[in-house]
């Protein structure tokens, strides 16, 4: 497949916020968009089926974890990631840079690479740009991401050698791409330091990625510092390819970054806060173990069209979550999940009606009511 088969189309624009469809091998993806995280080929608690009644058209796997476990070789050799779980959207993966990074107390950085140390088992394995190519590439997704370093927000000196090296490894990242069917994405680092980030989307620019990844952002800083960030990245950023911000994706985060020109979303969030018995709603989270539910009869939301809300109340999922059965995190996952989906969804269609400054003030008014 040529390369230029990833292209991106925009179709409306209001402000900075936009709506278009990137084209990749596996389907079209409609933004703004929200991407599950299946860190080991895996969103956890759902089966692709259920995955494709949310209608999810882009997941995420997670470079680290699947060199480690079972192994990218494996994966490659077993006919490759879609094929491996079953999969046949779109797939994303990172570099494993922020894997490796936030292993602070088990890594040696290089101009070269990273060496570290498994969390598994504490063996020792490096991480090149070169080597994160050719793990993505036998992982064989339809975007892979630019090996780079994610530095502390609030360090300039480490952001300017984490930044340093980003840009020389996007490079070689480069040089080492050898699939035509996948497009590879570069990353802005630069912590909270406008000057920085600046002069990082610039760079980035200029290597003309099919898109392009914000990295290092809700790592610690505040709201008003992404938001600051962001707003100097897109002002630099072309205009004719995605954006995607990197690990972020509450729905307020949604909504206030797509204001903002963020095209592209992911997080563990709606999963992980299934897991810890929390419902997604728009107008804030939902503790799902208050003892009010305990009779309550209403699904987690009366305008939700989830399988869940469809189907259950919010008396039974206390009980499941009581009881211990796993069924809560499934329903749970599938609920918090369709909220961003179907957030998304409303997002582009306010878009393209050319209403979306009203959809945004009128949905944040409404966030934290109940």
């Amino acid at each position: 497949m040529d390369t230029l088969d990833f292209r991106f189309e925009l179709n409306a624009q209001e402000g900075k916020a936009r709506t278009g469809v990137f084209h990749t091998p596996h389907g079209e993806i409609p933004t703004p968009i929200f991407a599950p995280v299946g860190t080991q080929a895996t969103v956890k608690s759902l089966t692709k089926k259920q995955l494709k009644e949310l209608d999810t058209r882009l997941i995420l796997g997670n470079t680290y974890h699947l060199y480690l476990r079972p192994g990218d070789d494996l994966i490659a050799e077993l006919g490759g990631l879609h094929k491996f779980m079953n999969w046949d959207g779109p797939i994303l993966t990172d570099s494993g840079g922020f894997q490796v990074f936030s292993l602070s107390d088990m890594r040696q950085v290089d101009e070269d690479g990273v060496t570290f140390k498994s969390h598994i088992d504490g063996s020792t394995h490096r991480f090149t740009p070169e080597r994160s190519v050719a793990i993505q590439e036998n992982l064989g997704s339809d975007i892979m991401m630019a090996f780079d370093e994610c530095a502390e927000p609030y360090d300039r000196e480490y952001n300017i050698q984490a930044m340093t090296r980003t840009h020389h490894w996007a490079e070689r990242c480069l040089e080492a791409k050898t699939r035509d069917d996948q497009a590879l994405f570069g990353i802005v680092q630069g912590g909270v330091f406008p000057d920085l980030r600046a002069a990082s989307a610039e760079f980035i620019a200029s290597l003309d990625f099919p898109g392009i990844a914000i990295g290092g952002l809700s790592v610690g800083e505040t709201k008003d510092e992404m938001h600051a960030m962001l707003k100097v990245v897109n002002e630099i950023l072309p205009e004719d390819k995605p954006r995607y911000l990197m690990g972020v994706g509450t729905p307020q985060d949604l909504v206030e970054c797509v204001r903002l020109g963020i095209d592209i979303f992911d997080c563990v969030l709606p999963t992980r806060l299934a897991r810890h018995n929390a419902a997604m709603t728009d107008t804030g989270r939902m503790n799902m173990m208050n003892a009010r539910f305990a009779r309550d009869e209403r699904p987690i939301s009366d305008t939700c069209t989830c399988y869940t809300c469809q189907n259950h109340t919010r008396a039974y999922i206390r009980h499941l979550i009581s009881a211990r059965e796993m069924l809560s995190g499934t329903l749970l996952s599938i609920h918090n999940i369709h909220t961003l989906l179907e957030l998304a969804r409303k997002i582009r269609q306010s878009i393209q009606e050319g209403n979306f400054a009203q959809f945004a003030n009128h949905y944040l008014e409404n966030l934290n009511r109940e």
